[in-house]
């Protein structure tokens, strides 16, 4: 053993000791990455712990698992970063997952443009890393992601030396580990907005005024998707539109017209300036995504393509209900404003919502409509969003490619 190795492996053995229940390490072992606190052993109780702490986290049995980071006031108390027992969470880690997930989106992409780190599916849970060109834009969700935040920007630096790094720390899931939301600059000189570039198109976002992180990438592959099913003069619409990207996609492959929907006039304002960058130009409605579809029903429009991407209604179990039949009555309008033979491109974010509960929400939408559901392809998120196969979580991205039939016209109330 190196003497470097002798020193990790030490400090690795040094750390404190989470200790599971008898039985409890199945998932871990398993290849998930969390514990969750009523897993713990009394042996080990956790509010010995403070928020951020690294730990070993062995089974009853006293079988290593893994290096982790412990947060004792969440409910998943901790979360596993490295399954090398010599190997501690240390600066020399976060490089090297780093350049490996660096080495994946330059194999994937020929210009920096894409999500660099997705959490746990590069090794890094609670870390979000999204790339425009020399820029990169970041989330921390985790009290221990957080701990570690001085060390990933040293890391950054080192693997990528980027011009400049900035924190957009906005996210609900903060607030569940008990952290404040910010926003501020780590280091380097940061523009009030970035440039994208998807294709042939170019776009800008807002950064602090912008949704997440600025950009979609997830839906990149979507988008591209759709060029494939929309015929040439199409008519399109497209609703919680944030800042253009559907709408110019159709347009920049041969769609007559296209009209963006969204509550946000700075959303709009860039929409309308990403069509002017790239020689184009759209319609835009400020307006709830409900109440646009409504008026456009009752004012008798249709559309030979409608694009729903809306955000995420279900965002914990108990919002399922509610959640579904949000999705329900969105894409029962969208379909009320479909030509006869139109496609709908139907997406949802919710991780709660399945594929298939999806579908059947499609299915439900479309008959009081006496429409038709044809599925043409299913897509899902970017591969720029690997998904780990023992994470469920890491899967989230829904979107239909539907053709919808059957005479237009709308005979059951919303």
């Amino acid at each position: 053993m190196t003497d470097l190795a002798a020193i990790a492996e030490s400090a690795a053995r040094s750390e404190p000791v989470l200790r599971l229940k008898r039985g409890e390490e199945r998932r871990v072992d398993a290849g998930h990455p969390w514990v969750f606190s009523n897993e713990v052993a009394d042996a080990t109780p956790l509010r010995a712990f403070s928020a951020g702490e690294l730990a070993r986290v062995e089974s009853y049995r006293r079988q290593f698992l893994g290096h982790a980071y412990v947060n004792p006031h969440a409910l998943i108390c901790a979360r596993i970063v490295s399954r090398t027992a010599a190997q501690p969470v240390d600066q020399a880690l976060i490089e090297r997952r780093l350049r490996h997930a660096l080495a994946l989106r330059e194999r994937l992409h020929g210009a920096p443009y894409y999500r660099l780190v997705f959490g746990e599916s590069d090794g890094l849970p609670g870390l979000v890393l999204d790339r425009y060109g020399e820029i990169l834009v970041g989330q921390i969700a985790t009290a221990g992601m957080e701990a570690l935040r001085p060390t990933v920007e040293a890391a950054v630096r080192r693997s990528l030396a980027p011009s400049a790094l900035f924190w957009k720390n906005d996210s609900g899931a903060r607030t569940l580990e008990g952290l404040p939301q910010e926003a501020h600059t780590a280091f380097g000189e940061m523009p009030a907005e970035l440039a994208v570039r998807e294709g042939n198109l170019q776009f800008l976002a807002p950064l602090e005024a912008g949704q997440k992180t600025g950009w979609f990438y997830d839906q990149r592959a979507n988008r591209t998707r759709l060029t494939r099913f929309l015929p040439r003069g199409a008519r399109v619409l497209d609703v919680c539109s944030y800042v253009g990207a559907w709408g110019l996609t159709a347009l920049a492959a041969g769609a007559a017209s296209a009209c963006c929907v969204d509550a946000s006039e700075t959303a709009l304002a860039y929409a309308v300036r990403n069509a002017a960058r790239n020689g184009l130009q759209l319609q835009t409605v400020r307006a709830d995504a409900f109440e646009a579809l409504t008026a456009l029903r009752e004012r008798g429009e249709r559309f030979d393509a409608v694009v729903l991407d809306p955000p995420a209604f279900i965002k914990r179990k108990k919002d399922i209900p509610r959640g579904q039949a949000a999705y329900r009555k969105l894409n029962q309008l969208a379909m009320s404003v479909l030509a006869e033979d139109g496609l709908l491109v139907s997406c949802s974010c919710s991780y709660h919502l399945s594929g298939e509960a999806l579908i059947g929400i499609l299915q439900a939408a479309a008959r009081p409509a006496g429409r038709e559901v044809r599925i043409l392809e299913a897509g899902g998120q970017s591969p720029d969003h690997p998904i780990h196969p023992a994470i469920p979580e890491t899967r989230y991205l829904k979107a239909f490619f539907c053709r919808i039939g059957g005479e237009v016209g709308y005979t059951s109330p919303l």
